[in-house]
């Protein structure tokens, strides 16, 4: 085979490969965006990415997810106090829901909401149950996003190239 034709093979190829990474990405990401776990503010994060910053969305998240786990602490350390403090409960749960709201962590900021609200009516068995799905909503987010940027990794520097390009 000719050399310069080999070379536009592989070329094809890697070509094709990186299509279908991309398309890959952008299913996992209108899954994440169908199922509730985020919205457009979290797209609004990614279009913030450049070749300056190929990692931001991911650093934004990961910050995320170390900000929220200490929040979620306070609030369980709170919780477990007497006399139940509402109003503290629902300061702290204000702070999270603004966390979550920032990087559009949706479901997240729905229980934020339903706690909110049950802190509103002082009800401790609402407050407990919306916490409890609060939790799981923050561990399989995690789970979704570690694997979400977990691909976007492997595509590598020059997905950024053809995404920026192809818009």
């Amino acid at each position: 085979m000719h050399l310069s034709r080999l070379q536009g093979t592989i070329q094809k190829d890697n070509y094709y490969y990186l299509i279908m990474q991309l398309l890959l990405r952008y299913l996992i990401a209108c899954v994440l965006y169908v199922e509730g776990y985020l919205d457009e503010q979290f797209c609004q994060i990614e279009d913030l990415q450049d070749e300056a910053s190929p990692n931001f969305a991911e650093e934004v998240v990961s910050l995320f997810f170390k900000d929220s786990a200490r929040l979620m602490t306070n609030i369980e350390q709170a919780m477990e106090k007497n006399p139940r403090d509402f109003n503290r409960w629902d300061s702290h749960m204000q702070q999270l829901k603004g966390s979550c709201s920032s990087i559009g962590a949706s479901r997240m900021k729905n229980e934020c909401t339903s706690f909110r609200n049950s802190c509103g009516d002082e009800n401790a068995e609402g407050c407990m149950r919306s916490f409890q799905k609060l939790k799981r909503e923050h561990g399989v987010l995690r789970q979704k996003l570690e694997s979400y940027f977990q691909l976007l990794r492997q595509a590598g520097p020059a997905e950024t190239a053809i995404r920026r390009g192809g818009r």
